[in-house]
């Protein structure tokens, strides 16, 4: 292959006041013509500011190239100007941003902004960019083409609206593809169609791909080569087959070691005995908002007569894909969504649909996907963690006491409590989610897709604190999540939604490995890197050395 990218030691200095002085620094790299190159590392690492210094993409006042150069196609775009960029950008460079949701426009149709795509590079008339906006949108699988061009993003689920954003990548046939992050917060299934779908765009038209993630199981489904990034310096490259299972860098080691491994063990806990929590029936349906004069409001059903239960002290991994009605079930459990029909008993008491009883909701705390979202920005940590316990009838004194020993024991200093929330990283931040949770001393925790946007060894940091609280407290927990190789980490029993309807319910053990319903064996069959035995071959090194 011939090398399409090459980068010479780079170095990009980040502002005065952060924490070290270069977000890359001297990093060389060669991607080639028609590859896939993974490139991996934590968060901080540089991996995004890498690939935004290839597209031009860089915050002038905050990041700036301070060394090295980047040659595109034999050509240094160091030295571009922002109209050479963005003759660069589009035409021949396609990029796919984590999150599609604040990458599109709100206010535009998704076919208005592929054509904006095409427009902006001269790429024919309007009615020649109208046909072409369909042939994508039809190569990028989104149903009913004729229609969706004429929704917004917001009326698209996160997997159509990142097909979107892969629609507007390719339109103009780049010869680079960077994805960055493209799957992180989509469920097994539809992450498993971007990547087919990313891979046949490649061998259609030829293109490189550099794909930024923190997932091993996608590395091994879809790299080529990989390289490894750690504070902004470059520590291996190989193939993929090399790196996977021959890692030279004792970080890359630490990084797949960090990988929750999907077993299908048996039940770590026998539950006897009433549940503490039994859910009957339960029904919860979403109607549409439309004007009196409007045609009739469209509905969704959320829950469709859910039953479950968990015992005490139980961990019971709920998953499925989104929209298949794990956060509402979540939502009702907590307090913050009521339910249309069924009941839910708590601690042997049956709990309104519509005003909860103020006693029990202590007992019943959540744990957040996105803690950044949940933790007032405008509040000190000290105050976001005690005013719940104070408002509860806690004296200041004891919520004060508590508080320190909490953040202590989710690994934060005593000295955390006088910051604010954007201080921390997403890791810190899930950490104080936690302890503001346990502050209350709850006897159920909800946790809803805690770790799914986090790298995998902050990911390993978390689940083994969970089930570290879990033993010495006593928890019971929904643990709301995705990601199978996570549920058989955590969990006692998994339980499987589809559609608003459970499908399966059964140890780990018996749904792992002997999963009854076809929905629940797919969802298996779509974990990235299945037939990847990264645990295994962790073995096998450490008995060779």
């Amino acid at each position: 292959m011939t090398a399409l990218v090459e980068i010479e030691n780079l170095s990009v200095a980040l502002p005065d006041d952060a924490d070290r002085h270069l977000a890359v620094e001297r990093v060389s790299l060669r991607i080639d013509r028609g590859e896939v190159l993974c490139l991996v590392g934590e968060s901080g690492s540089g991996k995004s500011v890498l690939a935004a210094a290839i597209a031009g993409l860089l915050p002038p006042k905050q990041l700036r190239i301070t060394g090295g150069n980047i040659r595109f196609d034999g050509v240094d775009v160091t030295r571009f100007s922002e109209a050479g960029f963005r003759r660069l950008r589009g035409k021949r460079v396609g990029f796919i941003f984590q999150e599609p949701m604040s990458a599109l426009n709100p206010v535009l149709t998704v076919g208005r902004q592929i054509e904006e795509a095409l427009a902006a590079h001269d790429n024919g008339d309007r009615t020649e960019r109208a046909a072409r906006v369909l042939e994508l949108v039809r190569a990028t699988r989104l149903p009913n083409p004729e229609n969706i061009v004429h929704r917004y993003p917001h009326q698209l689920s996160g997997g159509q609206r990142q097909r979107v954003m892969i629609a507007m990548a390719i339109a103009n046939e780049p010869d680079l593809l960077i994805a960055d992050e493209p799957t992180t917060a989509l469920d097994v299934t539809t992450q498993a169609e971007i990547l087919r779908l990313i891979l046949d765009i490649r061998q259609r038209l030829g293109l490189a791909v550099l794909f930024i993630t923190h997932d091993f199981g996608v590395v091994a489904d879809i790299a080529d080569r990989v390289s490894v990034m750690k504070e902004g310096r470059m520590l291996e490259t190989g193939t993929a087959t090399a790196v996977l299972e021959q890692p030279r860098d004792p970080y890359t080691r630490r990084l797949i070691e960090a990988v929750p491994e999907l077993h299908a063990g048996v039940a770590m806990k026998s539950v006897a005995g009433d549940p503490l929590l039994a859910v009957e029936g339960l029904v919860k349906t979403y109607r549409e908002r439309r004007a009196p004069w409007r045609q009739a409001k469209s509905q969704t059903r959320a829950l469709d007569g859910v039953g479950l239960t968990i015992g005490r002290g139980e961990t019971v991994a709920l998953v499925g894909e989104s929209g298949s009605g794990k956060t509402t079930l979540g939502q009702c459990i907590v307090g913050l969504a009521d339910w249309d029909a069924g009941k839910l008993r708590f601690d042997g008491r049956e709990l309104a649909g519509t005003a909860r009883e103020r006693a029990l909701r202590p007992r019943i705390q959540m744990v957040f996907q996105d803690p950044f979202a949940s933790l007032n920005p405008r509040h000190r940590v000290r105050r976001i963690l005690t005013e719940a316990a104070i408002v509860n009838g806690l004296p200041r004194e004891a919520a004060e006491e508590r508080m320190l020993g909490l953040l202590s024991r989710v690994g934060l200093d005593a000295a955390a409590a006088d910051r604010f929330p954007h201080a921390f990283s997403g890791g810190q931040r899930q950490r104080i989610g936690l302890a503001r949770a346990l502050m209350l001393q709850p006897e159920l925790l909800v946790a809803d897709e805690p770790v799914s946007a986090l790298d995998v060894s902050i990911q390993a940091q978390i689940l083994d604190l969970l089930a570290e609280i879990r033993r010495d407290l006593g928890l019971s927990m929904l643990f709301i999540t995705h990601d199978l190789r996570v549920a058989s980490a955590v969990a006692d029993r998994i339980v499987v939604m589809q559609e608003g309807r459970i499908v399966e319910d059964g140890t780990s053990g018996q749904v792992l490995s002997r999963p009854r319903s076809t929905y629940a064996r797919a969802l298996l069959a779509a974990v990235p890197g299945l037939g990847w035995d990264h645990r295994r071959r962790a073995t096998d090194r450490a008995a060779a050395e």
